[in-house]
């Protein structure tokens, strides 16, 4: 793949003669890639001028909403906030980390994704049912397991599960995606009168929505 300097920007740019148009991708490093049928350097240094505005937005977006990381074994991310594994909340996994026989990456992750699970059916089941009471909408019931794709999910028997990994988000993130599954119980889909009820009880849904979507999820 060949680079280009335009505007301060490193610019990765290939030519596929099979395309019809030309692409523009921003990857989660912010390495900005073309991929264009027309051969011409001139070519890709208009089309990156044009587009300049949206690059450095979307630029800026990525780096806004970067993923927090953690030093496994002496760090845990809860609640949107990072702690030592020192600190009172994370005591449990620092139990577990303890106990390993074996502490490998694998084994420590592991014991990361117990505690993670623990933590999601200590504190989920709780807003589930204040949620449930304000909205009288109540699940048949509540699960639990770590999911790649979804934060959470209502299937038509009424049963809720959740990420274990939501856990890692702030506090009203997690309410939000409550609310927002409650609120399936009643529409099996995401129609205005959904959004409608989803903002009944939680007035600022389209921000918080907004906010989740940016947590390489999907609800």
């Amino acid at each position: 793949m060949n680079s280009l300097d335009i505007f301060g920007l490193d610019i990765r740019y290939k030519y596929n003669p099979r395309l019809k148009n030309s692409y523009i991708n921003i990857l989660p490093s912010t390495q900005v890639v073309v991929k264009t049928p027309v051969k011409s350097e001139k070519y890709i240094y208009t089309l990156i001028e044009n587009k300049y505005e949206w690059i450095i937005k979307k630029i800026d977006h990525i780096k806004k909403y970067e993923k927090i990381d953690v030093n496994i074994e002496d760090e845990v991310l809860i609640f949107g906030e990072v702690y030592s594994i020192d600190h009172e909340i994370a005591s449990s996994l620092k139990e577990k980390l303890q106990k390993l026989r074996m502490p490998t990456q694998k084994n420590i992750l592991i014991s990361y994704d117990k505690y993670y699970k623990e933590m999601a059916q200590s504190h989920i089941p709780g807003r589930v049912e204040y949620f449930s009471t304000l909205m009288e909408l109540y699940p048949a019931n509540i699960k639990f397991r770590k999911m790649k794709k979804r934060w959470g999910s209502c299937d038509s028997k009424k049963e809720l599960t959740f990420n274990t990994n939501l856990l890692k988000l702030s506090c009203e993130l997690i309410d939000y995606v409550i609310v927002h599954e409650l609120a399936h119980i009643k529409y099996m889909n995401h129609s205005k009168q959904f959004h409608n009820l989803v903002n009944r009880y939680l007035i600022d849904s389209k921000k918080l929505e907004k906010r989740i979507r940016e947590q390489y999820y999907r609800l």
